[in-house]
């Protein structure tokens, strides 16, 4: 399953943001915590790569915690700062402020040195869609500023925002890439929402996902579905959730389309349990 979604206003975000780099002090970039690896755009993070940075691993409620732990660890240098949060909750957003003055001692000490007294950090948001940056940026704000849905592709404009820690915040459309490395990437961004639905097979996608967590985390479906035992075939599961889900079109066959939807929904929402798709330092990082 081929997977690549660019729309037009993509290439100009990306450009934009390049453009913008020199009226940041910091970048904050917002990865979904379940796919710590998939969520980072490649092109992003080479444009913004001379600027410190702090990572937030977002959704970190849906994530497993001891996989976000270890992708903490791995990604944290002397110019990047890694943190779990939930920006839903705000959990976790209080160290952003020590966390930027860590990183940007030297540049303010130099400027309180010149006599600057009331110093305003800029810093530019940037994440792939549908990771909560507008929830992120409302929280930060306190306010609504930005606008928020559970859809990708929400913030369309470049938005300045104040907030009481004196921090501005430079906010961003989420952008994707133009071309995935491989499969396994564009279906985890499809799995957890970064990818409108819209566009995709969403049957297949439900699939896709079956055949994914019945290898990695199969308890969670049997649990979930209340199935007598997991079978190696992910379309008979898919009939075993549909048929324990009461998804029955006429002549008794099953609703894929429901199924699709309702599996989709529940994994994106946490209701199978914290999953983490990717974990780090392993040879295969999608386990």
């Amino acid at each position: 399953m081929s997977i690549n979604w660019f729309p037009g206003h993509m290439a100009k975000t990306r450009r934009e943001i390049k453009e913008n780099l020199k009226l940041v002090d910091a970048i904050i970039e917002i990865r979904d915590a379940r796919i710590a690896y998939s969520s980072s755009n490649p092109d992003i993070e080479d444009i913004c790569s001379e600027k410190p940075r702090i990572i937030l691993f977002n959704k970190s409620d849906l994530s497993e915690e001891y996989v976000t732990k270890k992708w903490v660890n791995k990604l944290s240098d002397d110019k990047t700062r890694v943190l779990s949060v939930n920006c839903l909750t705000g959990s976790g957003l209080n160290k952003i402020k020590p966390t930027l003055e860590e990183l940007l001692k030297e540049k303010h000490d130099r400027l309180k040195s010149k006599g600057v007294v009331n110093i305003i950090t800029r810093v530019m948001v940037v994440g792939i869609p549908n990771v909560g940056k507008s929830t992120f940026i409302n929280r930060m704000a306190k306010n609504s500023a930005a606008k928020t849905g559970d859809r990708p592709g929400v913030t369309k404009s470049k938005q300045w925002i104040k907030t009481k820690m004196g921090i501005e915040l430079m906010d961003t459309p989420g952008v994707l890439w133009p071309k995935f490395e491989d499969d396994t990437v564009g279906l985890n961004l499809a799995f957890t929402g970064a990818i409108k639905d819209e566009i995709m097979d969403v049957e297949e996608l439900a699939l896709k996902l079956i055949e994914r967590l019945q290898s990695t985390h199969g308890s969670r479906l049997v649990e979930r579905y209340k199935l007598k035992e997991l079978d190696e075939n992910p379309l008979t599961n898919m009939d075993n959730i549909g048929k324990k889900r009461g998804a029955i079109i006429s002549g008794g066959n099953i609703d894929y389309n429901r199924v699709a939807v309702m599996l989709l929904d529940e994994f994106r929402g946490g209701k199978l349990g914290p999953i983490s798709l990717e974990v780090p330092d392993t040879e295969n990082k999608y386990e």
